[in-house]
């Protein structure tokens, strides 16, 4: 068997995966009262998308997934929401978590990195890997949680936002099925891991 073939996410089921997450921001909204959308469900579907830094990392989730194939296209995009919602509930308690803006940056350099050279460890490796960086940004989320905000539908919000950027990693890793796009998704990583950098040195220099 052509193992690279092997390791191609089936069309159908991504095609299902991907419009599942897409459309989960709508299901949310169906399911939260109109009073709890302007308090906590818009707040948390903001925080995520309007931070550069969460952007990449969870986008790259994705890409990651898509690159290993199944099971992993779909096992790395549910771990860290999961994951995440807990890391929120640790950050929305108060739980102290030394170096969370650290810990974020190194999200994006780690997945970035592991995108560009193409690494390929075990799911259950991965699937660590993914879940500690989740706690972060999870962590980031739950903090930040505006007091006036209703805490259900603001975690909501922020699941649903990090599932649809999952979904957007998942469509461009679809490119790793050509040879060309293979090569396009490792430079996109190496950007990823490069903007991880970035994000890095400017919290180590406002430090």
């Amino acid at each position: 068997m052509n193992t690279r073939t092997a390791a191609r996410p089936n069309r159908s089921s991504l095609s299902k995966f991907a419009l599942a997450c897409l459309l989960w921001p709508a299901l949310a909204l169906a399911h939260v009262g109109q009073g709890d959308i302007s308090g906590g469900f818009l707040a948390g579907v903001a925080h995520p998308v309007l931070g550069p830094d969460h952007v990449v990392a969870m986008v790259a989730v994705g890409m990651w997934g898509a690159q290993l194939g199944a099971p992993a296209i779909w096992v790395l995009p549910v771990t860290f929401p999961i994951v995440m919602a807990f890391g929120g509930a640790l950050g929305g308690l108060g739980v102290p978590i030394p170096g969370i803006e650290i810990g974020i940056a190194l999200s994006a350099i780690v997945l970035g990195g592991m995108i560009a050279i193409a690494r390929r460890p075990p799911l259950w490796t991965a699937a660590i890997v993914v879940g500690v960086f989740a706690i972060f940004h999870g962590h980031a989320h739950g903090a930040e949680l505006p007091e006036s905000a209703n805490a259900i539908s603001y975690s909501v919000g922020f699941v649903a936002a990090t599932g649809s950027l999952h979904a957007l990693g998942i469509l461009i890793g679809v490119a790793n099925r050509w040879s060309a796009g293979a090569k396009v998704l490792r430079a996109v990583g190496g950007l990823i891991a490069a903007c991880g950098f970035y994000f890095l040195t400017g919290h180590l220099i406002a430090g």
